[in-house]
């Protein structure tokens, strides 16, 4: 019930459905399904164990030749970013300075984040996703990237630091982008009605995932989420993969949301408490198309409020 604080179930038995997210900091499919994602992640709660895969977006192994007009390039995908936003009502910046060189500094970044804690991880790659979206600076370099993680609680930037440059986690990072290159097969023909129909692409010779894609398994076996879907698609599959599985039958209040994510945009607002009303003590962020709405300890760190 909307308004209402429901605890997600956590079996016994510990998760029944295994989740792999495929995704890349700078997408910006990505970004507008994360009010879908982090629904479904309090639905399921416990029950799920999430793994996010690193696809690459931004290669520099699989790009064409530099753009010979930046700026014409930069001013093209403002307007991608836009349309994209249309369908998904992400916020999105009106001040986008460049095109993401690489997804490599920002990928290493949330991968290491990983061994620090789940809440750091989170709001480490949160922050990476906003850099490009809400600042309009992608995060494609370790001085980006630091800048764009400032103020993160529970984050010790120089041991990401170390852990960005280690050979660890380069080559789990690696292993990412080369599972992001073996799509189920049943993506490689895909005809899904939709702006995002999630087919596999194309790229450097190589099929990988449409970002963002969910692949889900259970007991009763395998299903593939590709592209951009409602929410109500993602806990179908995971019900067909898991007989059985017992979603929160509430949603948290907006208090609730605001203190676990710290960072809430307009559509996620509204899909995770079902009131588009903010807490009375967020704060409120303008960007090209909407609004971004903080925690008040989150203000007093994020970049968006800090930079001048």
């Amino acid at each position: 019930m909307s308004g209402e604080s429901a605890r997600p179930v956590t079996p016994v038995g510990g998760p029944v459905v295994e989740v792999v997210e495929f995704t890349d900091p700078a997408c910006p499919w990505a970004w507008g399904s994360e009010p879908t994602f982090r629904r479904l992640r309090y639905a399921l709660g416990g029950q799920v164990a999430w793994r996010r895969v690193f696809g690459i977006l931004f290669d520099e192994d699989e790009d064409e030749d530099p753009a010979p007009d930046p700026d014409a390039e930069t001013r093209w995908y403002r307007g991608f970013i836009a349309g994209i936003a249309a369908h998904t009502r992400a916020p999105h910046t009106p001040r986008l300075q460049w095109v993401a060189r690489t997804s490599w500094p920002a990928s290493l970044a949330a991968k290491a984040a990983e061994s620090q804690s789940a809440d750091v991880a989170e709001r480490v790659l949160r922050r990476l996703r906003e850099a490009t979206f809400v600042l309009g600076t992608p995060a494609d370099t370790e001085d980006g990237v630091l800048a764009a993680v400032a103020g993160v609680p529970g984050l010790d930037k120089p041991r990401l630091l170390r852990d960005m440059r280690a050979d660890a986690t380069r080559q789990a990072v690696r292993r990412d982008w080369t599972e992001t290159r073996r799509p189920d097969h049943r993506v490689l023909r895909l005809d899904a009605p939709g702006p995002h129909g999630g087919r596999a692409k194309l790229v450097g010779g190589r099929h990988r995932y449409a970002l963002p894609t969910l692949l889900l398994t259970g007991p009763g076996g395998r299903a593939v989420v590709p592209g951009w879907r409602r929410y109500e698609e993602y806990l179908d599959a995971a019900c067909q993969v898991a007989p059985g599985l017992r979603p929160a039958p509430g949603l948290p209040c907006a208090e609730e949301a605001l203190e676990g994510h710290r960072s809430l945009t307009e559509p996620e607002l509204e899909l995770l408490t079902g009131c588009p009303d903010p807490p009375a003590r967020a704060v409120r962020v303008d960007t090209g198309n909407g609004l971004l709405w903080l925690h008040p300890d989150e203000a007093r760190v994020h970049p968006a409020v800090l930079r001048p």
